[in-house]
């Protein structure tokens, strides 16, 4: 019988695993950031419950990793689905697919929101135009038409005025309805491509307990 070689690439993990995922996480997430094959490093499936158990996923983007915590953040209109299935269940994971490197990251976890002033602070950050957007589009809700979309746009253009930020235009503010959430990793699984199916992975879980902080991590290599 023929047997066949599968090449075996340097270890991607070290021997035995680190005693903890988070600065893995980062490194990771800096490198896809540093690569120039990556149109949006940031852009990671976030899959939330509805309270019939129904799953649903989409596409957010990341905006910050704290590497001493273990939480990320995301921003989105709360009185979206996805909104709504958060504040209900408390809990979401997030998956990342770096294709160009080989790489998939999970996150999971437990998931509050940020605070007024750090919603406050990215949505100042945001282009003018996208900071309208906030305010005309009732995310997910049915549209009669694309028209009536930009014609929201341009109602809210001129109810705030210069919407380019040009000279003597004032701050446009936060819409009640939109800020940030923050997801503290409770389980970090690693994922990196290997040739004949051959993959390596890796699982980093702890407890976090509300007022008692986290427990230490456990890890397992998994089986591709």
């Amino acid at each position: 019988m023929m047997t066949v070689e599968v090449a075996r690439p340097p270890r991607a993990f070290e021997d035995p695993l680190p005693r903890e995922p988070l600065r893995l996480v980062s490194s990771w997430l800096e490198e896809a950031r540093a690569s120039a094959t990556l149109r949006n490093p940031d852009a990671m499936a976030l899959a939330t419950v509805d309270a019939a158990g129904a799953p649903h996923v989409r596409m957010v983007l990341c905006r910050g990793f704290d590497p001493e915590r273990g939480t990320l953040r995301f921003y989105t209109n709360r009185e979206s689905p996805k909104g709504a299935q958060l504040e209900a269940s408390g809990r979401a994971e997030v998956a990342f697919y770096w294709d160009a490197l080989g790489r998939q990251l999970r996150v999971g976890g437990p998931v509050e929101r940020t605070s007024d002033a750090d919603s406050d602070a990215y949505f100042a950050r945001r282009h003018p135009q996208s900071q309208i957007s906030a305010w005309a589009s009732a995310q997910s809700q049915p549209l009669a038409s694309r028209e009536d979309l930009f014609a929201q746009h341009e109602a809210f253009s001129r109810r705030f005025g210069a919407p380019d930020g040009g000279e003597g235009s004032e701050p446009i503010p936060r819409p009640p309805h939109w800020g940030g959430y923050v997801l503290t990793a409770e389980r970090i699984e690693f994922w990196i491509e290997g040739e004949a199916r051959m993959h390596e992975r890796a699982v980093f879980t702890r407890e976090i307990a509300a007022g008692q902080g986290a427990a230490p991590w456990r890890s397992a290599r998994l089986q591709p």
